[in-house]
């Protein structure tokens, strides 16, 4: 029985991150200088970049592709020493 409850905790725990991700993802912080505007979410995600008016959709990907391979390597040693501490299965 005890497996059966780790495995009603663990879906609860992913039910509560992705309504929480939902969340971050509606919320925007706007900067403005020198003719760029760069609108970004709360999930740290680059939502658009303007410069002198144009949309650079380029920018913004490869800021996003460079965030997104950064969070893998750290959620990667982030993990590695979660288990050196005795936390498996994380």
């Amino acid at each position: 029985m005890l497996g059966l409850e780790k495995l009603k905790e663990a879906n609860r725990l992913r039910k509560i991150q992705s309504e929480m991700q939902k969340q971050l993802e509606q919320i925007f912080s706007t900067y403005e200088r020198a003719g760029i505007k760069i609108v970004v979410r709360g999930d740290r995600r680059v939502e658009r970049i303007e410069i002198d008016g144009e949309d650079r959709k380029d920018l913004k990907d490869s800021l996003n592709d460079a965030f997104k391979d950064v969070n893998k390597k750290v959620e990667k040693q982030m993990r590695g020493q979660l288990q050196e501490l005795g936390f498996p299965g994380v």
